[in-house]
């Protein structure tokens, strides 16, 4: 089941991975100040996010 949800970061140019990378970055870091400030009630995101950002990394470095 990991392996099918990599080859979806595959087809994309290393580009493309490096701009999604820094855009869920910034999505986890707001979430985090919102977390804080009580204003997310779906804490399972921080998770998802966290796990997108590294399947995505991950196919980043099996580019190069």
């Amino acid at each position: 089941m990991a392996k099918d949800k990599t080859k979806i970061w595959i087809d994309k140019n290393p580009s493309d991975l490096k701009k999604l990378v820094t855009e869920r970055v910034a999505k986890l870091r707001t979430f985090r100040f919102s977390v804080a400030g009580s204003k997310i009630t779906n804490v399972k995101e921080g998770k998802k996010l966290r796990r997108e950002i590294a399947q995505v990394l991950t196919a980043l470095r099996n580019t190069k």
